[in-house]
């Protein structure tokens, strides 16, 4: 299942400590650092991007953001998306969080809509529901969630 950035900024809000901007080599070109990972890369805004990044009220509100996130309406994106780090491309967000009726976490689906748990209960019924649900990832998030808390499950 293919993952799909939902574009929200909440994996880059923290990332200003381990993004770092070496230096500004060009209007819209960097090098830069990964703390995390002790790599250095070269980033360039791209170019449908340069009209927010140019926008510095965010990162001045932000300072713990990652220093190439930028609001875009609703969304938060990244402005160096085709030249961000291995770190970036690969990670994949929590999109729930399963609770069984005491509150204790029992599992969390990521970004591909993958369940990630070790309660045996718990898996059975999503391999179950997995069967029947909605092909359209924006149509099966929602049904999930129902489905969830339909056998006794808080999802947040």
């Amino acid at each position: 299942m293919a993952f799909t950035c939902r574009q929200c900024g909440s994996c880059c809000m923290y990332l200003g400590d381990y993004i770092v901007i070496e230096q500004q080599t060009g209007e819209f070109s960097f090098t830069c650092s990964c703390v995390s990972t002790g790599t250095e890369f070269t980033a360039e805004v791209d170019a449908d991007k340069r009209h927010l990044f140019s926008d510095f009220s965010f990162p001045d509100r932000h300072p713990s953001a990652c220093r190439f996130l930028r609001p875009d309406g609703n969304l938060l994106r990244c402005t160096i998306h085709r030249d961000s780090p291995a770190q970036c491309k690969f990670y994949r967000c929590v999109v729930m969080k399963i609770f069984d009726g005491e509150g204790t976490l029992l599992g969390t689906v990521r970004g591909t809509l993958d369940l990630h748990s070790d309660n045996s209960r718990l898996r059975s019924l999503w391999d179950g529901m997995m069967r029947q649900r909605p092909a359209s990832d924006a149509d099966a998030e929602p049904w999930i969630a129902a489905a969830l808390a339909q056998n006794g499950y808080r999802v947040e």
